[in-house]
């Protein structure tokens, strides 16, 4: 606690915490809500109270905002990290009743009205809004983390961008050295929009972006499979909208697995229908589960971990915390909403909207999901859009992939940010380039050194022709 600075100051009338151990007093009277988690539905939660009379702290691990829709392209050396992530403090800068605090909530008591921070700090609250959304999940094998990263931080896209580069310069090396390397096999397991995503821009890289970049080896040769359990890829889009985003990975280069079980994930391989599919990289995006946050409240929960909640978004009986986002189970016309940005945007904007209901001792309006359409891009210059509004269309190709990039600039967070992207992506469509392929941290490959243990492999993908 040496971080902040102890004032014998008053004591707030609604919290149960003496607030001042933060070094600022709120003001007395005036409601406090601890808003957990930075990501869209927190930040559209803080924003939304800006100018409301109430205290607002968010809390988080990180000091950043994410735009997870993007993250994809880090991991794929399209955008640095910095493209696609604000810090928190700067969304909240002109908002006088915010602050930010960097920390983890690892206790939530809902009768006492506080919560417990990693730090060691307690902090009271008036309203608890719950947002920390949602992780990967192994479906019981956890061991698979470290050998199949998955998508949710900048930190996976980093590995994955280290892992995918990696593999290419290794491959380079041992060809120079010893004339043979392993097979080029990316694996993608999932084939939701983040393993398509995946799969297309390895494709793109592997195809179009690097075959110029190295000697010794022929970056065109590698082979991307994506392997899914379901009938069809991208199973919660229209059938139509899956068989052309299925043409089109075909069409990359992109071997496509449907009912395809995965049984075993190991260093440098994968099982799969029975079949070992040598893989020098492996990526994870078949299932998510809710944050382990949502268990600290004792509450019913569903079986990926998400908190069940009513019409007003409030676990069923406590009508001051609000659970929002990928950790919320709500259901609309009889189906859960999905865990995507869209819904979780909204809903933080309309928590706003009930504590000012509150505030003006009005009934709480109840959520109602507004659902805009999905897209999600499969190649350069190439994706499917089921667009619901303001128009009802079913659109693939290029004009689905100038609605997809219209709409991630227009909803990034920050100027310059919209600047950087839009000019990164015209450099790279458009020359061929990419300029974020940095390799940092350790220069060793998951598995790479199990597969030349094999020896020379032999057949077509034998990785023995020098490139052109």
């Amino acid at each position: 606690m040496a971080a902040f600075r102890h004032r014998t100051m008053g004591k707030r009338a609604h919290t149960l915490v003496d607030r001042s151990v933060f070094g600022k007093q709120a003001n007395i009277g005036r409601p406090r809500v601890v808003i957990v988690g930075g990501g869209f539905a927190g930040i559209h939660a803080a924003t939304g109270l800006a100018d409301m009379a109430v205290d607002v702290t968010v809390i988080d691990r990180r000091n950043h905002h994410t735009f997870q829709p993007l993250l994809y392209q880090v991991a794929l050396a399209v955008l640095s990290p910095a493209d696609i992530a604000q810090p928190i403090r700067g969304i909240v800068r002109k908002q006088a009743n915010t602050e930010v605090l960097m920390d983890e909530v690892t206790a939530v008591d809902v009768a006492g009205k506080r919560v417990t921070l990693a730090s060691g700090a307690q902090l009271g609250w008036d309203y608890l809004v719950l947002a920390t959304g949602a992780t990967h999940s192994y479906f019981a094998h956890p061991e698979w983390a470290a050998l199949a990263p998955g998508l949710k931080t900048i930190e996976d896209a980093l590995e994955i961008r280290r892992r995918v580069l990696l593999a290419f310069e290794l491959a380079e090396r041992q060809m120079l050295e010893h004339g043979w390397h392993p097979p080029l096999n990316f694996v993608v397991i999932g084939g939701g929009p983040t393993g398509v995503e995946l799969a297309g821009a390895i494709s793109d890289i592997a195809q179009l972006y690097m075959k110029r970049d190295f000697r010794h080896i022929d970056p065109g040769t590698s082979r991307v499979l994506l392997l899914d359990g379901s009938p069809r890829v991208l199973a919660a889009y229209p059938p139509d909208l899956s068989r052309k985003a299925e043409a089109s990975l075909k069409k990359l280069g992109v071997e496509v697995r449907t009912h395809c079980q995965v049984d075993n994930v190991g260093p440098g391989w994968v099982e799969a229908n029975g079949e070992r599919i040598e893989a020098v990289v492996t990526l994870w995006a078949a299932g998510v589960e809710a944050s382990a946050l949502g268990r600290l409240l004792g509450l019913p929960l569903d079986k990926r971990g998400c908190v069940i909640v009513n019409e007003t978004l409030n676990p069923a009986g406590i009508e001051n915390v609000f659970v929002l986002g990928d950790l919320a189970h709500f259901e609309q016309g009889g189906r859960q909403i999905p865990g995507v940005a869209q819904p979780a945007m909204q809903m933080g904007d309309h928590v706003a909207k009930m504590i000012a209901a509150d505030l003006k001792a009005k009934q709480r309006p109840a959520f109602h999901y507004f659902d805009k359409g999905d897209m999600a891009t499969i190649g350069r210059m190439d994706a499917v859009a089921d667009v619901k509004w303001p128009f009802k269309a079913h659109m693939s190709g290029l004009p689905a992939w100038a609605t997809w990039l219209t709409v991630h600039i227009f909803f990034l967070i920050g100027f310059r940010n919209r600047i950087s992207v839009f000019a990164a992506w015209i450099w790279t469509y458009f020359t061929f380039t990419r300029g974020a392929r940095l390799i940092t941290g350790d220069q060793r490959l998951v598995g790479w050194q199990e597969q030349l243990d094999q020896g020379p492999p032999t057949g077509p993908a034998g990785g023995s022709d020098a490139a052109d």
